[in-house]
């Protein structure tokens, strides 16, 4: 989902002072454009309180493993992010997670953010991820407005038998890094996004994972990067950076994974972006 740059609040407001002698001489009087300045006003408002909801609330806590290590980065285009991930430790040797992408923005789209992990956070155990995307599928049918959708990847991680259960709603399709063979597998789960209908169910997909591999999610801030020439990133090349630093902590893979692709992307083409990595090591 591309977006355009966006221009200041105080260049918006000097193209507006311009604006004025054109709206004046077809009609348009000087409260109709005082009207005009209020609304880019009260935006911006609503974009601060967007902001800081995010920031307190959604912030989300990465929690510690002994047999797996975690990296995650999420870098909004704009103030307020439409992308969204969550950790849960369950005390009980599962972990669960997501990365979601909301097609909304502003306050709306982190009101449902935030319906989501309350509806994570609430259920106070682990549960399989068609049964979270079931469940999480209904509040945002119910609770959001029917022109904003979701999309996710859920997944339970198994610590005491090193297995991945995951379930995806319309979301980009994770990978898996097998560090025997170094090779990638794509994980075929695939379903449609939150929102939509109460009646929608989710399949489920069962997968190992063993010592030294890597699972890989992210949104399509990440697949749909653009180069100044207006060419989109080939996947592959973000599985060979991801390849060449295998070796490394999660964290620090995500963070060159960034790096690359600011050099990379075309600044005016930039979207939210988010990245979540791990990796079993014991």
């Amino acid at each position: 989902m591309d977006q355009e740059q966006d221009l200041t609040k105080e260049q918006i407001i000097r193209s507006f002072d311009v604006l004025l002698e054109v709206m004046i001489g077809y009609g348009f009087t000087y409260r109709d454009y005082k009207k005009l300045l209020n609304k880019i006003k009260i935006h911006d408002k609503e974009m601060e309180v967007a902001s800081s909801l995010q920031q307190t609330m959604l912030k989300p806590q990465i929690p510690q493993f002994d047999s797996i290590q975690i990296g995650a980065i999420s870098v909004p285009a704009q103030k307020v992010s439409g992308d969204y991930f969550n950790l849960i430790d369950h005390r009980d040797g599962t972990m669960s997670f997501a990365v979601a992408d909301v097609i909304g923005k502003g306050i709306p789209a982190a009101l449902a953010m935030s319906m989501i992990k309350f509806g994570m956070d609430s259920y106070g155990h682990s549960q399989l991820p068609s049964d979270g995307l079931k469940r999480l599928n209904r509040v945002v049918e119910k609770n959001v407005n029917q022109n904003m959708f979701v999309t996710m990847f859920y997944g339970l991680y198994e610590e005491m038998n090193h297995l991945l259960y995951c379930s995806s709603a319309g979301h980009e399709p994770g990978y898996i890094y097998r560090a025997e063979t170094e090779t990638f597998e794509e994980m075929g789960v695939r379903g449609r996004v939150l929102g939509v209908s109460q009646q929608t169910r989710y399949k489920q997909q069962e997968i190992p994972i063993y010592l030294d591999d890597l699972v890989i999610i992210f949104t399509d801030g990440v697949t749909e990067v653009r180069n100044e020439a207006g060419d989109f990133l080939d996947k592959q090349h973000l599985l060979d950076m991801i390849h060449k630093y295998k070796h490394m902590h999660p964290q620090d893979i995500v963070q060159l994974l960034y790096e690359a692709i600011l050099k990379i992307q075309n600044p005016d083409k930039r979207d939210d972006l988010t990245i979540l990595i791990i990796k079993r090591v014991n």
